[in-house]
């Protein structure tokens, strides 16, 4: 083997051992939670605490589902939310990504650097100004102000990411498309989105998963528990003189798996989305 492999193989394996030691050190609170989870309040206060459960403990998840938090009801809430802001934000960014490819000049610069900044606005300091402005219209504790709220998050992210893939498209075989007859929404629909199919199937994930975990609007425009999503909920075992860990982090869990659930079936396809939209345009 000649010394350039070899420093080459070092290399290689010096990268690997690098990549596992960074995702053990991201890992490893997620691993915490789940084991705190399955652990019985004796055991979780144990010194030194055990790296695994001794006794299987299913009890958290029984008594958040079944006690006065309201888990249930908000993990229903929690995907009728998500699913609305995903649905909705890819009905209005996938047109509005195509005309902003299209468009040339300031106008685009002009809305794609508006975009960016509404994008860098902190959640808190635009939810007590929604907050008014729903109440004025009578759309507090709805889901609606949820939903809407949520949007004004992903909609931006989605359009400045869908832009590219939209921009890269040829626009020799959407004209083709249209001398066979389509009009311009069958063309984006039969022929433009099956072409870009990883950055829209990334877009739907950041779209749920941002809504997913999304707490500020929903603790700020939602007072009643029965449309307040997990976040929320998670946040009442939060007790005033005392915190049950065990349930707090069933409760983390639960939010916790559809994400992980979802990256781990999608993760080619986010990661095909990303570099995309990094790539192209």
């Amino acid at each position: 083997m000649s010394l350039v492999n070899k420093k080459f193989r070092r290399t290689q394996v010096l990268k690997s051992v690098c990549g596992w030691l960074i995702a053990i050190v991201y890992l490893f609170p997620v691993y915490w939670m789940i084991n705190t989870a399955l652990k019985t309040g004796q055991e979780m206060f144990q010194n030194p605490p055990t790296m695994y459960p001794h006794n299987l403990y299913l009890g958290s998840f029984q008594s958040v589902f079944s006690g006065q938090y309201g888990i249930g009801t908000a993990f229903v809430n929690s995907l009728i939310i998500s699913v609305s802001v995903l649905a909705l934000t890819l009905l209005i960014a996938v047109p509005v990504s195509y005309a902003v490819a299209r468009m040339r000049g300031v106008i685009t610069t002009s809305m794609m650097v508006m975009l960016t900044v509404v994008q860098l606005l902190p959640a808190i300091a635009i939810s007590i100004p929604m907050f008014v402005m729903f109440r004025q219209v009578g759309l507090n504790n709805t889901f609606y102000s949820i939903v809407l709220a949520d949007i004004s998050v992903t909609l931006p992210f989605a359009v400045i990411l869908l832009r590219p893939y939209f921009k890269q498209f040829p626009y020799e075989v959407e004209e083709a498309a249209k001398l066979d007859g389509l009009s311009t929404i069958q063309t984006i629909v039969r022929i433009i989105i099956p072409t870009i199919r990883p950055g829209i199937i990334m877009i739907s994930s950041f779209a749920f998963l941002m809504a997913w975990g999304e707490f500020t609007f929903a603790l700020t425009l939602s007072t009643k528990q029965e449309i307040q999503p997990l976040t929320v909920a998670l946040n009442r075992i939060i007790g005033q003189y005392g915190t049950n860990w065990n349930d707090l982090m069933a409760v983390a869990t639960i939010i916790a798996l559809p994400v992980l659930i979802l990256f781990i079936l999608l993760q080619r396809y986010i990661v095909a989305g990303l570099a995309g939209g990094a790539t192209k345009g």
